[in-house]
Protein backbone atom coordinates (compact mmCIF):
# COMPACT_ATOMS: atom_id res chain seq x y z
CA UNK A 1 0.00 0.00 0.00
CA UNK A 2 1.09 3.71 -0.71
CA UNK A 3 1.15 6.10 2.02
CA UNK A 4 -1.58 7.97 0.91
CA UNK A 5 -3.44 4.68 1.40
CA UNK A 6 -2.25 3.85 4.62
CA UNK A 7 -3.27 7.60 5.79
CA UNK A 8 -7.24 7.16 4.23
CA UNK A 9 -7.12 3.85 5.88
CA UNK A 10 -5.62 4.64 9.22
CA UNK A 11 -7.79 8.12 9.17
CA UNK A 12 -11.22 5.77 8.81
CA UNK A 13 -9.95 3.65 11.54
CA UNK A 14 -9.60 6.91 14.10
CA UNK A 15 -13.22 8.37 12.36
CA UNK A 16 -14.68 4.93 13.80
CA UNK A 17 -12.89 6.09 17.01
CA UNK A 18 -14.74 9.37 17.11
CA UNK A 19 -17.75 8.16 16.02
CA UNK A 20 -17.44 5.68 19.38
CA UNK A 21 -17.14 8.71 21.37
CA UNK A 22 -20.17 10.52 19.61
CA UNK A 23 -22.01 7.80 21.30
CA UNK A 24 -20.50 7.09 24.38
CA UNK A 25 -20.57 11.02 25.37
CA UNK A 26 -23.98 11.55 24.01
CA UNK A 27 -24.75 14.26 26.26
CA UNK A 28 -22.60 16.62 24.66
CA UNK A 29 -23.66 15.41 21.05
CA UNK A 30 -26.84 16.61 22.54
CA UNK A 31 -25.83 19.94 23.90
CA UNK A 32 -23.89 21.00 20.76
CA UNK A 33 -27.00 20.08 18.57
CA UNK A 34 -29.44 21.50 21.25
CA UNK A 35 -28.18 25.15 21.45
CA UNK A 36 -29.02 26.15 18.18
CA UNK A 37 -32.57 24.90 18.16
CA UNK A 38 -32.90 26.33 21.53
CA UNK A 39 -31.98 29.85 20.36
CA UNK A 40 -33.76 29.01 17.13
CA UNK A 41 -36.69 29.00 19.30
CA UNK A 42 -35.65 31.81 21.21
CA UNK A 43 -35.38 34.67 18.56
CA UNK A 44 -38.44 33.22 16.36
CA UNK A 45 -40.98 33.33 19.31
CA UNK A 46 -39.76 35.86 21.71
CA UNK A 47 -38.40 38.14 19.39
CA UNK A 48 -39.53 37.44 16.27
CA UNK A 49 -42.59 39.21 16.28
CA UNK A 50 -40.94 42.77 16.62
CA UNK A 51 -37.98 42.21 15.00
CA UNK A 52 -39.70 40.71 12.06
CA UNK A 53 -41.91 43.79 11.55
CA UNK A 54 -38.85 45.69 11.09
CA UNK A 55 -37.42 43.62 8.24
CA UNK A 56 -40.99 43.22 6.47
CA UNK A 57 -42.90 46.38 7.28
CA UNK A 58 -46.20 45.78 9.47
CA UNK A 59 -46.60 42.35 7.51
CA UNK A 60 -43.33 40.92 8.66
CA UNK A 61 -43.95 39.46 11.60
CA UNK A 62 -41.98 36.33 12.90
CA UNK A 63 -42.83 34.82 9.61
CA UNK A 64 -40.66 37.16 7.84
CA UNK A 65 -37.84 36.46 10.98
CA UNK A 66 -37.96 33.58 10.50
CA UNK A 67 -36.84 33.22 6.81
CA UNK A 68 -34.20 35.71 7.92
CA UNK A 69 -32.41 34.31 11.06
CA UNK A 70 -32.34 30.42 10.07
CA UNK A 71 -28.83 30.45 8.14
CA UNK A 72 -27.22 32.90 11.43
CA UNK A 73 -28.96 29.92 12.75
CA UNK A 74 -27.11 27.38 11.25
CA UNK A 75 -23.64 29.10 11.70
CA UNK A 76 -23.75 29.05 15.08
CA UNK A 77 -24.45 24.93 14.98
CA UNK A 78 -21.69 25.18 12.73
CA UNK A 79 -19.28 27.00 15.22
CA UNK A 80 -21.15 24.96 18.14
CA UNK A 81 -20.49 21.69 16.99
CA UNK A 82 -17.17 22.75 16.38
CA UNK A 83 -16.25 23.69 19.71
CA UNK A 84 -16.54 20.15 20.95
CA UNK A 85 -14.04 18.97 19.06
CA UNK A 86 -11.76 21.56 20.98
CA UNK A 87 -12.64 19.86 23.81
CA UNK A 88 -12.03 16.07 22.57
CA UNK A 89 -8.78 17.18 21.42
CA UNK A 90 -7.39 18.73 24.37
CA UNK A 91 -8.81 15.69 26.32
CA UNK A 92 -7.06 12.90 23.92
CA UNK A 93 -3.94 14.99 24.50
CA UNK A 94 -4.10 15.80 28.42
CA UNK A 95 -5.06 11.84 28.77
CA UNK A 96 -2.33 10.54 27.00
CA UNK A 97 -3.80 8.62 24.41
CA UNK A 98 -2.28 10.46 21.53
CA UNK A 99 1.60 9.05 23.14
CA UNK A 100 0.40 5.78 22.59
CA UNK A 101 -0.71 6.64 18.97
CA UNK A 102 2.74 7.63 18.42
CA UNK A 103 4.23 4.21 18.92
CA UNK A 104 2.18 2.78 16.87
CA UNK A 105 2.50 2.00 13.22
CA UNK A 106 -0.17 4.37 12.16
CA UNK A 107 -0.14 7.85 10.03
CA UNK A 108 0.41 10.40 12.32
CA UNK A 109 -1.86 12.91 10.49
CA UNK A 110 -4.60 10.56 10.56
CA UNK A 111 -4.98 11.22 14.70
CA UNK A 112 -5.92 14.62 13.72
CA UNK A 113 -8.14 13.64 10.53
CA UNK A 114 -9.97 11.93 12.40
CA UNK A 115 -11.20 14.24 14.78
CA UNK A 116 -11.95 16.74 11.77
CA UNK A 117 -14.14 13.84 9.76
CA UNK A 118 -16.11 13.32 12.69
CA UNK A 119 -16.80 16.63 13.59
CA UNK A 120 -17.55 17.16 10.06
CA UNK A 121 -20.46 14.68 10.60
CA UNK A 122 -22.01 15.87 13.54
CA UNK A 123 -22.05 19.34 12.23
CA UNK A 124 -24.01 18.15 8.99
CA UNK A 125 -26.09 16.22 11.92
CA UNK A 126 -26.94 19.46 13.50
CA UNK A 127 -27.45 21.14 10.45
CA UNK A 128 -30.18 19.09 9.78
CA UNK A 129 -31.69 19.15 13.08
CA UNK A 130 -31.55 22.53 12.76
CA UNK A 131 -33.39 22.88 9.37
CA UNK A 132 -35.97 20.19 10.50
CA UNK A 133 -37.27 21.84 13.39
CA UNK A 134 -37.43 25.22 11.51
CA UNK A 135 -39.53 23.09 9.10
CA UNK A 136 -41.66 22.06 11.84
CA UNK A 137 -42.18 25.70 12.67
CA UNK A 138 -43.20 27.10 9.10
CA UNK A 139 -39.84 27.77 8.00
CA UNK A 140 -39.92 27.00 4.21
CA UNK A 141 -37.11 27.30 1.69
CA UNK A 142 -37.38 27.96 -2.05
CA UNK A 143 -33.97 26.27 -2.59
CA UNK A 144 -33.58 24.20 -5.92
CA UNK A 145 -32.10 21.13 -6.28
CA UNK A 146 -28.34 22.52 -7.65
CA UNK A 147 -29.20 25.27 -4.39
CA UNK A 148 -29.14 22.48 -1.92
CA UNK A 149 -25.83 20.48 -3.44
CA UNK A 150 -24.69 24.08 -3.08
CA UNK A 151 -25.37 24.56 0.44
CA UNK A 152 -23.93 20.90 1.39
CA UNK A 153 -20.64 22.00 -0.62
CA UNK A 154 -20.51 25.38 1.32
CA UNK A 155 -21.35 23.78 4.79
CA UNK A 156 -18.57 21.11 3.90
CA UNK A 157 -16.39 23.69 3.12
CA UNK A 158 -17.06 26.28 6.07
CA UNK A 159 -16.98 23.31 8.45
CA UNK A 160 -13.41 21.92 7.01
CA UNK A 161 -12.41 25.15 7.92
CA UNK A 162 -13.65 25.61 11.66
CA UNK A 163 -12.93 22.78 12.62
CA UNK A 164 -8.72 22.59 11.54
CA UNK A 165 -8.99 26.23 13.26
CA UNK A 166 -10.22 24.17 16.80
CA UNK A 167 -8.34 21.12 16.57
CA UNK A 168 -5.57 23.69 16.52
CA UNK A 169 -7.06 25.53 19.61
CA UNK A 170 -7.54 22.28 21.53
CA UNK A 171 -4.21 20.96 20.79
CA UNK A 172 -2.48 24.38 21.95
CA UNK A 173 -4.62 24.82 24.92
CA UNK A 174 -2.99 24.05 28.71
CA UNK A 175 -5.95 21.88 29.80
CA UNK A 176 -9.54 20.68 28.60
CA UNK A 177 -11.37 23.80 30.28
CA UNK A 178 -9.19 25.94 28.75
CA UNK A 179 -10.26 24.22 25.22
CA UNK A 180 -13.70 24.57 26.09
CA UNK A 181 -13.25 28.32 26.22
CA UNK A 182 -11.28 29.09 23.08
CA UNK A 183 -13.61 28.94 20.56
CA UNK A 184 -15.90 30.38 22.17
CA UNK A 185 -16.01 33.57 20.21
CA UNK A 186 -17.33 31.77 17.49
CA UNK A 187 -20.23 30.99 18.52
CA UNK A 188 -20.33 34.94 19.05
CA UNK A 189 -19.44 36.13 15.31
CA UNK A 190 -23.08 35.34 13.90
CA UNK A 191 -24.75 37.57 16.20
CA UNK A 192 -21.93 40.23 15.05
CA UNK A 193 -22.70 39.74 11.88
CA UNK A 194 -25.69 39.29 9.40
CA UNK A 195 -27.60 36.71 11.18
CA UNK A 196 -29.55 38.09 13.26
CA UNK A 197 -29.88 41.59 12.16
CA UNK A 198 -29.18 43.54 8.67
CA UNK A 199 -25.45 45.35 8.96
CA UNK A 200 -27.33 48.30 7.98
CA UNK A 201 -29.15 48.87 11.07
CA UNK A 202 -25.65 48.66 13.02
CA UNK A 203 -22.98 51.86 14.14
CA UNK A 204 -21.05 52.52 11.78
CA UNK A 205 -17.55 50.85 13.47
CA UNK A 206 -20.05 47.53 14.48
CA UNK A 207 -21.21 47.82 10.55
CA UNK A 208 -17.53 47.83 9.58
CA UNK A 209 -16.47 44.94 11.27
CA UNK A 210 -19.42 42.78 10.78
CA UNK A 211 -19.15 43.08 6.91
CA UNK A 212 -15.39 42.35 7.21
CA UNK A 213 -15.63 38.79 9.26
CA UNK A 214 -15.79 35.69 7.85
CA UNK A 215 -19.03 34.46 9.39
CA UNK A 216 -21.30 37.67 7.29
CA UNK A 217 -20.27 35.97 3.82
CA UNK A 218 -20.70 32.63 4.78
CA UNK A 219 -24.29 33.95 6.39
CA UNK A 220 -25.33 35.58 3.20
CA UNK A 221 -24.20 33.12 0.16
CA UNK A 222 -26.30 30.58 2.93
CA UNK A 223 -29.09 32.85 2.97
CA UNK A 224 -29.10 33.19 -0.94
CA UNK A 225 -29.28 29.63 -1.53
CA UNK A 226 -32.03 28.67 0.58
CA UNK A 227 -33.91 31.69 -0.94
CA UNK A 228 -33.23 30.18 -4.23
CA UNK A 229 -32.11 33.61 -5.62
CA UNK A 230 -28.47 32.51 -5.64
CA UNK A 231 -25.34 33.38 -3.74
CA UNK A 232 -23.77 36.91 -5.01
CA UNK A 233 -20.59 36.29 -6.84
CA UNK A 234 -18.73 38.80 -4.58
CA UNK A 235 -19.87 37.34 -1.33
CA UNK A 236 -18.98 33.36 -2.85
CA UNK A 237 -15.42 34.59 -3.47
CA UNK A 238 -15.30 36.28 -0.41
CA UNK A 239 -16.55 32.82 1.61
CA UNK A 240 -14.39 30.87 -0.08
CA UNK A 241 -11.30 32.92 0.83
CA UNK A 242 -12.26 33.17 4.59
CA UNK A 243 -12.88 29.60 4.41
CA UNK A 244 -9.36 28.33 2.66
CA UNK A 245 -7.69 30.54 4.63
CA UNK A 246 -9.23 30.13 7.84
CA UNK A 247 -8.34 25.88 7.32
CA UNK A 248 -4.84 26.69 6.16
CA UNK A 249 -4.07 28.21 9.12
CA UNK A 250 -5.51 25.90 11.46
CA UNK A 251 -4.27 22.97 9.93
CA UNK A 252 -0.24 24.30 10.34
CA UNK A 253 -0.67 25.62 13.65
CA UNK A 254 -2.16 22.29 14.72
CA UNK A 255 0.15 19.99 13.14
CA UNK A 256 3.29 22.25 13.81
CA UNK A 257 2.22 21.74 17.91
CA UNK A 258 1.44 18.03 17.29
CA UNK A 259 4.99 17.40 15.98
CA UNK A 260 6.37 19.63 18.48
CA UNK A 261 4.93 17.62 21.52
CA UNK A 262 5.72 14.62 19.92
CA UNK A 263 9.57 15.32 19.44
Amino acid sequence: MSTMSYALTDSMTMLRRQIRHMGRYASLTLMVIGIPVVFLLLFVYVFGGTLGDGLGGITGGRAAYLAYVVPGVLMMAVAGSAQGTSLKVAMDMDEGIIDRFRTMAISRVSVLTGHVLASMIQILLAITVVLGIAAAIGYRTGAGVADWFGLLGVFLLISFAITWLTVAAGITAKSPETASNTPMPLMLLPFMGSGFVPTESMPTAMQWFAEYQPFTPWIEVTRGLLDGTGAAGSDIALAVSWAGAIALFGYLVARAEFDRRGA
